[in-house]
């Protein structure tokens, strides 16, 4: 019996090796690869193993190391995982039904507020969004005026635990409005000052300084939950994230707040182009918002929005491109490419979504573009990744493992109402 025992252990033991031989140790080559730092290596090939890069390179120089698994990319287009910031991924499902909405507490301040625990790896959204290239998140918490704490996931993972790649990185305060614009964007109204602007301020003002007198006891008398997760704000182990649009509003928020010393981003950041000298002197990142969107204000040109990007480059503001919601991330690329048609170099524009992104993030080390010892999460494309026309992702490796891009339900019923009609699909012409 014991011999029997010790021959399955073997077997198992020799299958299992040689399976990780096969799926954890590979070279892909023959790709034309997109480092996202501005580089693109032609003839390309990149060697994976453990889940990490080994090396990245032209494909005549890999070659000639031994690898016993090597899949053709057949002159496909390589480029980094995307990674979508600033969104409401696994936190909501259907948005017209509340019991599936899990991203809001009551409340006013609640920086004790974690995103990550109500992260939900099996929402049907998360396959949809892969599909398109985008395998890591931010997911951030709403409601109140500090909403949370917000992480960086993966996409793809058992449960939240697993899809952790950056734990409650930054919290994020939701800075008031200044103006209130009445109307919707068919038929806008007039726009009103907010006449509790300047009382909102006052309140923000007080808790932020309160808050800032508790941190400093290294043991407070009475524990307070919420003062203790601001602790990691003040002391500059995490990004203070600022929800703001008016330039104004912005250089209220870093008057308030640069003298303790936070790490600043602001998010949202319409008219960020307005003050552009002053956040690259500064040399505070912005993540903005939704750029397929009217202009603020009446008076600005209409396609503002789309030249916003190209605006902070030339001035050398770091900067990413976001789309606040869920669904909708999947057009995140498309967005970037936007921007290159309005003036922004293309390398840039795959920076904003994926290297700027890790960076402006804290993440730079692990992820954001194709480089010795970062995590193997690629996507392979037959065309353009920015080019709505040509963009076609056919493959999708998240931490070295080749993802199931068929659980797409888009895809499947797709699929069912060509085969029920019995007609040609692009995957079968080819």
């Amino acid at each position: 019996m014991k011999k029997w025992s010790l021959l399955v252990l073997l077997f198992w033991t020799i299958t299992a090796t040689i399976w990780a031989q096969k799926t954890d140790h590979y070279l892909l080559k023959n790709v034309r690869i997109h480092t996202g730092q501005g580089e693109i290596i032609e003839q390309g090939a990149i060697a994976v193993k453990a889940g990490k890069i080994i090396d990245v390179g032209p494909a005549k120089e890999l070659l000639k190391k031994n690898y016993k698994e090597q899949i053709d990319g057949k002159g496909q287009w390589v480029y980094p995982a995307l990674i979508a910031a600033n969104t409401q991924l696994g936190l909501v499902e259907v948005e017209a039904v509340r019991a599936t909405l899990d991203f809001r507490e009551v409340g006013y301040f609640n920086p004790n507020i974690r995103s990550v625990v109500a992260y939900n790896t099996d929402s049907e959204i998360l396959p949809t969004i892969l599909s398109n290239g985008i395998l890591y998140s931010q997911v951030v918490p709403q409601g109140g005026r500090i909403s949370g704490q917000s992480s960086v996931l993966r996409l793809s993972a058992f449960n939240w635990e697993d899809a952790v790649v950056e734990l409650d990185e930054g919290t994020h305060l939701w800075w008031p409005k200044r103006f209130l614009f009445t109307g919707w964007w068919a038929a806008p109204g007039p726009t009103k000052l907010n006449e509790k602007y300047r009382p909102t301020i006052e309140g923000l003002q007080l808790y932020l300084a309160e808050a800032a007198a508790y941190c400093q006891q290294a043991q407070p008398e009475k524990k307070n939950i919420k003062m203790e997760s601001m602790r990691g704000v003040f002391s500059g182990e995490k990004r203070l994230y600022v929800h703001v649009d008016e330039a104004k509003a912005m250089l209220e928020a870093h008057q308030l707040l640069s003298p303790y010393g936070v790490k600043l981003v602001f998010i949202g950041a319409a008219e960020a182009w307005r003050i552009a000298d002053f956040l690259a002197e500064q040399k505070i990142p912005v993540i903005l918002s939704n750029l397929h969107a009217l202009p603020r204000l009446e008076h600005d040109d209409v396609d503002q929005p789309y030249k916003t990007p190209a605006i902070l480059h030339e001035k050398g503001v770091k900067f990413a491109l976001s789309m606040e919601g869920s669904w909708n991330q999947r057009n995140l690329a498309f967005q970037a490419g936007q921007a290159v048609a309005y003036g922004l170099p293309k390398r840039e524009a795959l920076a904003a979504i994926t290297s700027n992104v890790a960076e402006i993030l804290g993440v730079s080390e692990q992820i954001g573009s194709l480089e010795k010892g970062k995590a193997a999460s690629f996507i392979l494309s037959k065309g353009d990744l920015l080019d709505m026309r040509t963009s076609q992702i056919s493959a999708a490796y998240l931490d070295g493992k080749l993802l199931d891009l068929e659980k797409d339900k888009q895809k499947q019923l797709y699929k069912k109402y060509m085969d029920k009609y019995e007609l040609e699909t692009p995957a079968s012409k080819n």
